[in-house]
């Protein structure tokens, strides 16, 4: 069992001074943290003047294990705007507890970013939906039955954050608005968390069919959960890579997901690169 208080704000805090330790003179405050999900870490090679460091040089974080996930924290700047990216992230599939996937979100509070940008692979719930289409969460349901919030309450929280409106409504829109200014076609709906690492049945698609979720995942979720706590303004992505199971005949394969991921990266990556320029 991990110690959760290994992943609470005095970590962040000190995470965050090797970060701007490593950068040196040419830290700047970011307008935004990202994390890039699976197949989508291609927005990284496009962050300038970029200073890589790996997962395993911060303090706090471990090593990405997941196939299509760099294990890279990325200091830079993006469409002319100083950012913070992370290429890959940590998920609790992988044996972590919740506080720990969403440890970054606190590290990317304590560098000074105001806004949370986050991105993942889902498998599209919505019949309608088809590989390479990419969707705006406009909300989440967290069937993972964790929560990176429990235990004593971290200097900064607040202790019963309002989940009302999770994906702010005004970034909401700003993306929208860059989709249509840079011809790219866009959908919005409400992304599951699931714990992963099996992909569902058609059973479990269909439940969360009727639930109305439109694409399904096993991460955000508690990335999202802590950046609310903290009073940070979240936007996300989802790529679908693949329709769920029961909605198909093809079998699901992560290396399938990837491809996809990649297949539409270009259009991904210009939607967040002109959202960042265009961010207050």
């Amino acid at each position: 069992m991990e110690d959760l208080a290994s992943y609470g704000a005095e970590a962040a805090r000190a995470a965050a001074a090797y970060i701007k330790q490593r950068v040196g003179a040419a830290w700047q405050t970011p307008v935004a943290g990202i994390v890039l999900g699976s197949g989508l870490g291609g927005l990284a090679d496009r962050i300038e003047s970029a200073v890589r460091i790996p997962f395993s040089h911060v303090p706090g974080f471990p090593v990405a294990t997941v196939a299509g996930h760099a294990g890279q924290l990325l200091v830079g700047m993006l469409g002319g705007r100083p950012v913070v990216a992370l290429a890959g992230r940590f998920h609790m599939y992988e044996g972590h507890d919740a506080a720990l996937a969403a440890f970054p979100v606190r590290v990317l509070h304590a560098l000074g970013a105001p806004v949370y940008i986050a991105s993942n692979a889902a498998g599209g719930v919505r019949r309608t939906f088809s590989p390479g289409n990419l969707m705006i969460i406009a909300d989440h349901m967290n069937l993972m039955f964790r929560n990176p919030l429990i235990g004593a309450s971290e200097p900064g929280d607040e202790r019963f954050p309002d989940m009302s409106d999770p994906y702010d409504r005004e970034l909401r829109t700003l993306l929208h608005q860059c989709a249509t200014s840079i011809n790219v076609s866009v959908q919005e709906g409400v992304y599951c968390g699931l714990l992963g690492p099996t992909y569902e049945t058609p059973s479990e698609v269909r439940m969360l069919e009727r639930l109305g979720v439109d694409a399904v995942g096993m991460s955000t979720v508690p990335e999202v959960i802590v950046a609310r706590a903290l009073g940070m303004r979240v936007a996300a992505v989802s790529c679908i890579t693949n329709k769920a199971a029961g909605l198909s005949p093809e079998k699901l394969d992560h290396s399938e997901v990837m491809e996809a991921g990649r297949a539409v990266a270009a259009q991904f990556e210009s939607l967040i690169t002109a959202f960042v320029q265009r961010l207050p």
